[in-house]
């Protein structure tokens, strides 16, 4: 069965006869003394009949070979600079040019609000397993100095996410025209640090960068990722740490399905039973749960924080049992059903024949506008199969008109595709056969695309037949699946330029806790962010699965849980524990961190 890589054990420090830790080089134990304060300053003696030349003893000889051996077994191997996911626009190494991070030195930030926030940011990254203090300054012109400069500096060459990143053997140099293109780039640096760099304590080993430079800049504006919170609920933290995980890979949208027939997630003042009722309960029967306004708010925040817009959906109008279950007045027979904590799809609706139904929406969609600083409002719309088509397009309109009204953006599932066009409307597009007609003639009447193909971006797609949760109704997607396709030409039809960009969605039916969660996203949604973030001129299977191998060990000693996909030559040092036994989802946690 297929098993997530959990946490292990790292190896014990090696340590010298007196039980002092040894400095690890690369994983290579350094077992040379610092030169003392008296070979430092002492003069050279002159040796004998060899009047005027300085000479060291054996032993100064030997220690001083010593430790230039360790600082090249420090060096990073040729090609470091490119084992970046995803894959930069440009990359130029210069193997004469690596950094050593010094233990005192000073990250230096361009004097805005915005750019100090990154270098905190970056600080935070870097502290805990290099032990150094990393001060952080603003300035109006940071330069390197011996450390870090990250410098916002305007740049319209850019772009609105793009950076710069140059290291020399006298400091490291981030620049870009945003405070997100800044944030991108110190996830590119982060990197480029040995993998002990995700380690929450001290490791005591040479920090170096290889020398060289980046350019980079996104293909797409949007790169996203769904987590349905509906089918199973997920509390604040969890979600939190999902945002951890797509900030890493460059992601900048994260969507939100917080409602569908299992449970009602997001608290809603004018219905408050939306959320006790309709939030009760989840697939399996389990107890659900549903964010506050501070819940949500707090989501917001940190992910914004982040640079990463949330995107929250309403499902409408099917998916609503959990609705119509705490109020009965929007159901077409006004009549209450039973909670629903199976997964079938397709037999709810709320009554698109009463006003009532467009007081509804209204108020929650007004409520949720006012807490979403973003520009999108995602109304759902899929497998409302028992509504009338022609019934179904005039509540859509309805709909898209109520959100323009709130100053947002309509997103939709590209089932409301027939519906009348709103200027800027995106359709999210799921299918699996890559041929689309009636999408494609909304695109013609000026809608764009986000593209989520069911059979190569549903991340709760299982790896292989024995992957023991997910499912296999759009097919197996393995990494090679998730990576090899181009957005741009995907579906016929479509001109490239109305593609915004790419999505995964992780729909949680079979998954229930975080260490699931983070087994079916790793390792493919750093494929589909290459696949958003990286020109399309760097797409090769067999590079992204060289440098994907390299975050194996990241993972590792970060605690993220992942699926060891056998077409990844993952290093060794990218532990798999021995997992527990498994366990059916509906009775309890199956993959645990740690197991």
């Amino acid at each position: 069965m297929s098993t997530p890589s959990t946490t292990a054990p790292e190896p014990p420090e090696h340590t010298d006869p007196a039980g002092v830790p040894a400095a690890r080089v690369d994983g290579v134990a350094d077992h040379t003394p610092p030169p003392t304060a008296a070979e430092n300053s002492a003069p050279e003696t002159a040796a004998a009949g060899a009047p005027g030349k300085a000479v060291r003893t054996a032993g100064e000889l030997a220690g001083t070979a010593a430790r230039e051996a360790a600082a090249l077994l420090a060096r990073p191997a040729p090609g470091r600079l490119r084992d970046v996911v995803p894959a930069p626009e440009r990359v130029t190494p210069d193997a004469t040019a690596d950094h050593l991070l010094a233990a005192d030195a000073v990250i230096r930030v361009s004097a805005d609000p915005t750019a100090l926030a990154v270098a905190e940011q970056l600080a935070a990254l870097l502290r805990p397993a290099t032990g150094y203090p990393l001060p952080v300054t603003d300035t109006t012109a940071p330069t390197p100095a011996g450390g870090i400069a990250l410098d916002l500096t305007g740049d319209p060459d850019l772009g609105a996410e793009g950076y710069r990143l140059d290291v020399t053997r006298d400091g490291v140099r981030l620049t870009a025209g945003t405070a997100a293109g800044l944030f991108h780039g110190v996830q590119t640096l982060r990197q480029l640090l040995p993998a002990d760099v995700e380690s929450p304590t001290p490791v005591a080993r040479r920090w170096v960068l290889p020398g060289g430079s980046i350019l980079d800049r996104p293909r797409y504006p949007h790169r996203g990722a769904m987590l349905d919170v509906a089918r199973h609920f997920f509390g604040v933290p969890d979600v939190l740490r999902v945002i951890d995980h797509l900030a890493r890979h460059k992601i900048n949208r994260l969507h939100l399905h917080l409602t569908d027939d299992q449970g009602w997630r997001i608290a809603v003042d004018s219905w408050p039973d939306l959320g006790t009722v309709g939030g009760a309960t989840e697939v399996g029967g389990g107890p659900g749960g549903h964010y506050t306004r501070a819940d949500y708010s707090r989501i917001v925040t940190y992910a914004a924080a982040r640079h990463i817009t949330v995107i929250p959906e309403i499902d409408l109008p099917g998916h609503t049992n959990a609705a119509l279950a705490a109020y009965p007045e929007l159901s077409p027979d006004r009549t209450a059903p039973p909670p629903y904590t199976g997964t079938e799809v397709g037999f709810s609706y709320v009554d698109p024949a009463q006003e009532r139904t467009y007081d509804f929406v209204a108020d929650v969609l007004g409520e949720l506008a006012a807490l979403t600083p973003g520009q999108w409002l995602h109304i759902g719309g899929d497998e409302a199969f028992k509504v009338p088509a022609d019934v179904y397009a005039g509540f859509v309109e309805r709909v898209q008109r109520i959100v323009a009204g709130l100053g947002k953006t309509v997103v939709g599932w590209h089932q409301i595709a027939p519906a009348g066009h709103v200027d800027g409307r995106i359709l999210q597009w799921w299918g699996t056969n890559g041929d689309d007609p009636v999408t494609a003639d909304a695109v013609r009447r000026g809608a764009r695309l986000i593209l989520s193909p069911g059979n190569h971006a549903y991340l709760d797609m299982k790896y292989a037949p024995d992957t023991p949760i997910g499912h296999d109704w759009a097919g197996l997607i393995d990494v090679r699946r998730a990576y090899e396709w181009d957005p741009a030409t995907h579906l016929p039809g479509v001109p490239a330029e109305a593609v915004l960009g790419v999505e995964a969605p992780l729909w949680t039916e079979s998954v229930t806790n975080l260490a699931e969660i983070e087994f079916m996203l790793l390792p493919r949604l750093p494929a589909i962010a290459e696949l958003g973030w990286s020109p399309q001129g760097t797409h090769d299977w067999e590079g992204f699965r060289r440098r994907l191998a390299q975050h194996g060990p990241r993972w590792t000693r970060a605690g993220i849980a992942f699926h060891h996909a056998p077409e990844v030559p993952w290093p060794t040092d990218a532990h798999i524990p021995t997992p527990r036994p498994h366990q059916d989802v509906r009775k309890g946690p199956l993959l645990t961190p740690g197991a």
